[in-house]
């Protein structure tokens, strides 16, 4: 099947000649999963902004555990120089390690917790397997911003992921502040998809992990949202988590304190999702980046 065979049934379409604000089809929690460790609030809350914050998910003993393991992914040359990883353009620092819970048997394990794996299953409604990993290093001073965008463009554009039954979660390694560029979300624009303006380049990924220039919504629509949803920001104490829907408008501006952010981001995706060829690309991305492996996830 081509893109344009696709293009005929795609309820999300983007990457075209213009911008538009499409109204979301799908919903935001599916539940279909009876129990989980998120309440009732919660998952209303979810429903209504798209995110939620879930405090403390991790104890101080294991922020240390896992930023030691961030520490030591970044200073062994062999991850450094994989394709997997990203180097910042300015400072050559690391910026982020792709499939980071296969790369580290502790993350893998994370990724399987069931205060983590659980509440997947329960906001989307059905068994889940990994999308994508990473690690995101935003050093103290030097720290670049993502701009702002929605996941679920991207992946549906480039990866071929049909709808945003897809799920986020940012576990801070370091506290968050206002001032240290901690991501910066609308609550309840998850409901509306952006088709972006733009033709998608051969092998975006290669410039777009570090600057996204293609897929990204334009100032007008940007404003649009914001003056209609207003902006919140993800902030808290280090061991805090952030969940959050696949077409969340979100971004983060860049580090100028002396006080790192860093975190660990897994992306769950629903096995009644699956990857199929790329809506809006010639062909997918890496499987490092986007996984077609979609075995479900376990304990």
């Amino acid at each position: 099947m081509t893109v344009a065979d696709l293009s005929t049934t795609d309820r999300y379409p983007t990457r075209g000649s213009d911008s538009a604000l499409l109204e979301r089809t799908d919903p935001t929690v599916w539940s279909r999963v009876p129990t989980g460790p998120a309440t009732r609030d919660e998952l209303a809350e979810h429903d209504a902004k798209g995110f939620h914050v879930h405090e403390g998910l991790l104890s101080p003993a294991e922020v240390q555990t896992y930023w030691q393991e961030l520490e030591r992914l970044t200073r062994d040359e062999q991850v450094r120089n994989d394709e997997r990883t990203i180097i910042e353009r300015s400072s050559d620092e690391v910026r982020s390690i792709f499939e980071v819970h296969r790369i580290s048997p502790l993350i893998g394990d994370l990724a399987r917790d069931p205060r983590v794996l659980d509440r997947a299953r329960q906001i989307l409604g059905s068994e889940v397997y990994v999308h994508q990993s990473r690690i995101n290093y935003m050093p103290g001073f030097r720290g670049t911003g993502f701009y702002w965008h929605s996941d679920f463009e991207t992946w549906h554009a480039e990866d071929g992921m049909p709808s945003p039954r897809a799920v986020s979660i940012s576990i801070a390694l370091t506290d968050n502040h206002p001032f240290n560029g901690g991501l910066m979300i609308m609550p309840g624009a998850h409901r509306t998809f952006v088709s972006c303006a733009g033709e998608t380049p051969e092998e975006n990924h290669k410039t777009s992990l570090k600057q996204q220039k293609v897929g990204v919504p334009s100032e007008d629509d940007i404003t649009k949202l914001a003056y209609e949803h207003g902006i919140e920001q993800f902030t808290g104490p280090a061991g805090s988590a952030l969940w959050f829907d696949s077409n969340c408008m979100h971004g983060s501006g860049n580090n100028i304190t002396p006080y790192p952010r860093s975190n660990i981001f897994i992306v769950f995706n629903s096995v009644d999702n699956t990857l199929e060829e790329p809506y809006a690309a010639k062909s997918p991305r890496p499987n490092h980046i986007a996984s077609r492996d979609f075995t479900p996830l376990h304990r």
